[in-house]
């Protein structure tokens, strides 16, 4: 009986259901299909865990007083060696023995050498490379090294022939009696060329930040860094008053372009008396024979390369919104780095990125920031040691935003300033406009970010809005994947907002990472998580966790004492890319609760 009079019941509920249906239920009930039919069919798993973000890095278990707990990333638990270098095993050297750490001279092999056998996917990691939106590499595939002259033009050197001028310039540096190498060029080829000259012949390289305006800071830098060889461009080195201020020049290499290699480019001026040797870049390489310099130096018997001199340009701008967190600041600081401080960065670089997003062959990676700043040069290394084609523009750094930088190229990798990437964000913001609808939609590619997790497509609805306002990266739009971009401390650079770096995300269709460096810190510091699109309140954007070569703490600094509640002092990175181990960036952090690193 009850069986029957439950179905008796359903059965006139359903009677009542239809009797009543209506042209309104009809639409109510269609709208209602239509709601979960949309969020079933786009609807997509985060890009990680939420609570992988709850808590990017570890806390040591005690602290000392005046300090806060020291910070390291996950993938370098405390107890555990901090990642050293790039664990490079030599040819003959079973793949279960511990590998070296590295130097300058195993980036350019590895960039010559091409993808080995023992990074290319197989198997089933090789089914998940090709599911993935990042093609991976096969065994030997090499990437290029290329210079942008403009919208049109894009000039390919092969790498045997940049091998072959590092073994002549740093042979002829080497016969002429020179140990000191200052490199006073935009970046470029021969810049590159000349840095692992200096490596691959034991010479400690100097990298003087371009363009200087005034003669006697560049002359101030020479003494210091007690140059003798000067690696230069015509017209922008001022020969004359350098070499009346600064006697210890012994060599001079000028570095022609093709419109004034007619000149006689080798005769020293009157009153110089032949003091200084004056030859070309050109002449050196040409007059060689064409077999020379093939090779490069062998691994046995080499000595390790000596340090890369690096001017910190700082300074403190009352106007800069950033100066308000400086504790100190000085005009130019003149930083030693061994070839281990950088090999670490460049490793901790690299397995920072995901297996399934790391740089490789079919990327193409430009340096849109001065290579003389350590987290560009740092980043360029590692693109090269993962064998993505490098592209080069000498102007790019100077360029107001990231629009001018990348004209005739089509990067998917940039590393960029704060302040250009600021400027393309205003810029854009002024193109979309104010309005009700352009702030609706900003606000729901936002929450795709931030709740959602994911990189909002470029080819939905919403995301075509803004194609108006979309800044153009490059001569293929919807190409960039990855930019980098870094705070540096006490040095007035505009430190970016949490906001900034999201709009960013959804102008680009990019990921950003953003950083925050030092000057005697190899790269960078901390940075942003890969997959962390969270826009954290406040007025400046964290800087995420350590890498797996630093590590981070707080030190109580006048006003600001650490409590155990409170973890806010100037901020203090260790570890084997930093020189010394240890160095106080001179500007006032805290911990947020995630563990990670901000401005005050």
């Amino acid at each position: 009986m009850g069986f029957d009079n439950a179905m008796w019941h359903f059965d006139e509920g359903v009677i009542g259901l239809f009797g009543q249906w209506n042209v309104y239920s009809t639409v109510l009930v269609t709208f209602l299909i239509g709601i979960v039919t949309y969020h079933l069919s786009t609807r997509t798993e985060p890009d990680t865990h939420p609570m992988l973000l709850a808590r990017q890095a570890q806390g040591s278990p005690v602290r000392q007083e005046g300090e806060s707990p020291v910070y390291r990333s996950r993938s370098a638990p405390h107890g555990m060696p901090l990642n050293p270098g790039l664990d490079v095993r030599d040819p003959g050297v079973s793949k279960w023995a511990k590998g070296r750490d590295g130097d300058l001279r195993d980036i350019w092999r590895r960039a010559v050498g091409g993808v080995p056998e023992t990074e290319a996917p197989t198997g089933h990691a090789a089914a998940s490379a090709a599911a993935s939106a990042v093609p991976k590499p096969t065994v030997g595939a090499r990437g290029k090294i290329l210079t942008s002259y403009g919208t049109d033009s894009v000039v390919e050197t092969s790498l045997e022939d940049i091998t072959r001028q590092i073994n002549l310039i740093g042979q002829h540096i080497l016969d002429q009696g020179g140990a000191r190498v200052a490199i006073y060029l935009p970046n470029s080829v021969e810049f590159l060329a000349s840095l692992f000259a200096c490596s691959f012949y034991n010479m400690t390289a100097i990298l003087l930040p371009f363009d200087q305006k005034d003669d006697a800071v560049l002359v101030s830098m020479l003494r210091r860094s007690a140059a003798d060889t000067v690696i230069t461009a015509p017209g922008c080195f001022p020969f004359d008053t350098v070499v009346q201020s600064y006697p210890a020049l012994r060599q001079l290499i000028w570095v022609v372009d093709e419109g004034s290699a007619h000149l006689d480019w080798n005769e020293v001026p009157k009153g110089m008396g032949g003091s200084v040797n004056v030859s070309t870049w050109q002449d050196v390489v040409n007059d060689a024979p064409q077999a020379a310099g093939r090779e490069l130096p062998p691994l046995e018997g080499q000595s390790q390369p000596r340090d890369v001199t690096i001017f910190w340009e700082a300074y403190r701008d009352e106007n800069n919104e950033s100066a308000a967190t400086s504790v100190s600041s000085a005009p130019e600081e003149m930083v030693r780095f061994t070839s281990g401080n950088i090999v670490s960065a460049v490793a901790a670089q690299l397995f920072a990125v995901p297996s399934a997003q790391r740089i490789g062959p079919s990327d193409l990676f430009l340096p849109a920031d001065s290579l003389t700043h350590t987290h560009t040069l740092v980043l360029t290394l590692a693109a090269l040691y993962s064998n993505a084609s490098v592209v080069l523009n000498s102007v790019a750094p100077r360029a107001a935003d990231l629009s001018m930088a990348t004209r005739g190229i089509a990067p998917t990798v940039i590393v960029a300033s704060p302040s250009a990437a600021l400027a393309t964000h205003n810029e854009a913001i002024r193109l979309l406009g104010n309005g009700a609808l352009a702030s609706f939609f900003l606000n729901w590619q936002t929450r795709a970010l931030t709740e959602g997790g994911v990189i909002p497509a470029a080819t939905s609805f919403v995301s075509r809005f803004f194609d108006s306002a979309r800044p153009a990266v490059g001569k293929t739009p919807g190409k960039l994947r990855l930019l980098y971009v870094a705070e540096r401390a006490a040095a007035g650079t505009p430190a970016l907002s949490a906001t900034v770096l999201s709009n960013l995300r959804i102008f680009t269709g990019a990921r950003v990472i953003y950083a925050l460096a030092g000057a005697k810190v190899a790269g960078a510091a901390a940075q942003t998580a890969f997959y962390d699109y969270r826009v954290a309140p406040g007025k400046y954007a964290p800087f995420g966790s350590p890498l797996s070569s630093t590590e981070y703490l707080v030190r109580s600094k006048g006003s600001h004492e650490i409590t155990d509640d409170k973890n806010e002092g100037e901020i203090v990175i260790r570890g084997p890319s930093v020189v010394g181990s240890e160095a106080a960036l001179g500007v006032i952090g805290v911990i947020r609760d995630d563990n990670t690193l901000a401005y005050v």
